[in-house]
């Protein structure tokens, strides 16, 4: 199975495509300084497969690639970041206490 994952900007959200089809998105809003993660959704047909780590790694990477942080507001990516001490860092040191991070 081939798999890509792109970002929608016209839509404010990272695709997963797996065989050319969707297979979820994870929604995100911009502000000057970060990348606020809203809502992650993996379609049934697609669970439990890797894709939701696959999404949200990507879209992390590109977010730290765009000189953003990371403001994990929805489950998903909190858990993602929450388990993953290396992207911690992306979350600023203001909103970890109120997204219930490490500091």
């Amino acid at each position: 199975m081939s798999t890509e994952v792109s970002n929608n900007t016209a839509l404010e959200r990272f695709e997963i495509y797996v065989d050319g089809a969707i297979a979820g998105y994870a929604e995100y809003q911009d502000t000057a300084s970060e990348r606020a993660f809203v809502h992650t959704e993996i379609y049934p047909r697609y669970e439990g497969q890797g894709y939701a780590r696959l999404l949200i790694e990507t879209a992390l990477d590109s977010t730290r690639d765009d000189k953003l942080g990371a403001l994990p507001m929805c489950r998903a990516v909190h858990h993602f970041i929450e388990t993953r001490p290396e992207y911690l860092v992306m979350v600023p040191h203001w909103a970890r206490d109120r997204l219930n991070l490490p500091q």
